[in-house]
């Protein structure tokens, strides 16, 4: 992978990572076409780019990280899920994340979901009671196992399952999106880490080369660039959602996964990185 390479997928996992949009499926794609190598350091740099993105995050929303200590014990509570599920069932989700056609048929999937998303839960929106509730323990718990379906079934997006899972609870689209954010922190930091940690267990054992000097120069370029760009992406999706809603995500991932069944029914070679 060149330092080109590397930011170009680290704007692709900064536009993606909070969108309902599936930044695996982007990946699968952006990978391809550029001929990166699906070698560990390659699967290591799509993990460990998104604690650039957890910075953004951080950083746009740090006055609510710094509210009292209920607020981290409902991100404990939504985040519990995926850890055990993650703790479980490690080998079998990454093994998924391998399948370009199933990434595709759960893009295409997911966006006609998105495109009837707004009107399913129109109520949120109208009603000003709805308006103001917050996140209870119960709520946070029910939106952590909806990201268990991101885990589960690759191309979902855990943005678009935990956005849906806050819809379900009567949140509006803001809050829905914006816990999907605070949700995220946790989840990629853990993913982050489980991730390096296998990638340095394999260095130990002599299963994999130790990272280069130009390796750890790409790692901190990928890292730089997803968080400048997940800023911009967080900030314009926020506006972008409360105003139009979710169809054009539906449309934008039904093209998506379209095309990567058509890329490989003419036999270009899809992987994931």
């Amino acid at each position: 992978m060149t330092y080109l390479q590397a930011i170009i997928i680290a704007i692709v996992e900064g536009l993606t990572e909070f969108l309902p949009v599936s930044s695996t499926g982007h990946m699968v794609i952006t990978s391809s076409l550029m001929g990166i190598s699906s070698d560990d350091f390659t699967k290591m740099f799509e993990v460990v780019i998104q604690f650039g993105a957890i910075l953004s995050v951080l950083v746009l929303y740090w006055r609510r990280f710094l509210q009292n200590f209920d607020f981290y014990v409902k991100l404990a509570v939504g985040f519990l899920p995926a850890a055990v599920f993650g703790v479980l069932f490690y080998k079998h989700v990454k093994a998924l994340l391998e399948s370009p056609t199933t990434i595709a048929i759960i893009l295409l999937a997911g966006g006609v979901v998105l495109l009837f998303v707004d009107e399913w839960f129109s109520k949120n929106e109208a009603n000003p009671q709805v308006q103001d509730q917050e996140i209870t323990y119960k709520k946070a718990l029910i939106v952590g196992c909806f990201q268990v379906l991101a885990m589960i079934l690759p191309g979902l997006s855990r943005s678009a399952a935990t956005i849906i899972g806050g819809l379900t609870q009567k949140l509006t689209r803001q809050k829905a999106a914006e816990f999907s954010f605070f949700l995220a922190v946790p989840t990629m930091a853990a993913a982050t880490l489980k991730d390096g940690y296998e990638f340095w267990k394999g260095v130990k054992l002599g299963e994999i080369a130790p990272l280069s000097t130009s390796q750890w120069g790409i790692l901190a370029v990928g890292n730089i660039v997803a968080f400048m760009v997940a800023m911009i992406a967080i900030r314009t999706f926020i506006g972008f959602l409360t105003q139009h809603g979710f169809k054009v995500f539906g449309y934008y991932r039904i093209v998506v996964g379209l095309l990567i069944l058509i890329l490989q029914a003419i036999g270009f070679e899809l992987f994931v990185g």
